[in-house]
């Protein structure tokens, strides 16, 4: 597939984009909703997203590009072209998060009940921006003889981008399921990151592009110490309720 979905005025537009962009504007609709709900004026939400959202994107490329730095060192001006890909979700997750939580401060906004609301629309992009992967023939895994596997370069391999898209999708309903049901604010946000990062752990260890520290994959560690600290926050959280109930 073409990675450029068309030109305007010669400049290429690519899926790539495309796709992040719709996950952005779903999710941005989603989390509107819910805010409305929980007495958070659409302008909040808005204005949330107008800082978190470039901060995300910005998160992202870094992280990719400090675990990649051999790469670009070469090359600085090339950090700044993301078209083609090099985004790595936990930096933009961090990314995102931490504007977040500056912004509901000054705001006087309670950040537990801005990340519930926001948790189901971040997975959702996760699930769709996915597909941009597949657009640009990247996060793939080792070669399969599984039905589904998909041909990369001559080669047929793990599709880890589309099991992750599935997943994030199931973790997406779960969450909405849930939110009626959680005890505690922030249950959610955490639950997100628990469910999300037990996938990952597991599909990183398919893939072959992997950002590593030494012989380890990044991912996995990143994936193992969020399971531990949301688990465990769960937990106790939980804990607390109950007695208090």
């Amino acid at each position: 597939m073409d990675p450029v979905a068309f030109k305007l005025f010669g400049l290429e537009i690519r899926w790539y984009g495309i796709i992040i962009s719709i996950g952005m504007v779903l999710g941005t609709i989603i989390a509107i909703k819910r805010a409305k709900k929980e007495n958070i004026s659409e302008e909040k939400v808005l204005d949330l997203l107008l800082f978190a959202i470039p901060s995300a994107i910005i998160g992202a490329r870094a992280y990719y590009v400090i675990f990649n730095w051999k790469y670009y060192a070469g090359d600085i001006f090339s950090i700044l072209n993301i078209r083609g890909g090099g985004l790595a979700i936990h930096g933009g997750v961090i990314g995102g998060v931490l504007v977040g939580y500056l912004y509901c401060k000054k705001q006087n906004i309670s950040f537990r009940k801005m990340a519930d609301i926001c948790a189901p629309s971040i997975i959702l992009g996760q699930a769709i921006g996915r597909w941009g992967n597949f657009v640009n023939q990247e996060a793939y895994g080792g070669p399969t003889d599984l039905p589904w596997g998909i041909m990369i370069n001559g080669v047929k391999v793990h599709p880890t981008f589309l099991y992750e898209s599935i997943w994030d999708f199931l973790v997406f309903c779960f969450l909405i399921w849930y939110d009626k049901r959680k005890k505690f604010e922030g249950e959610l946000i955490l639950f997100y990151a628990a469910l999300y990062s037990v996938a990952r752990f597991f599909i990183e260890g398919l893939r072959v592009d992997s950002l590593m520290l030494g012989p380890f994959r990044v991912a996995q560690l990143v994936s193992i110490t969020a399971i531990l600290l949301a688990g465990t926050i769960i937990y106790i959280g939980r804990k607390n309720t109950s007695k208090i109930g």
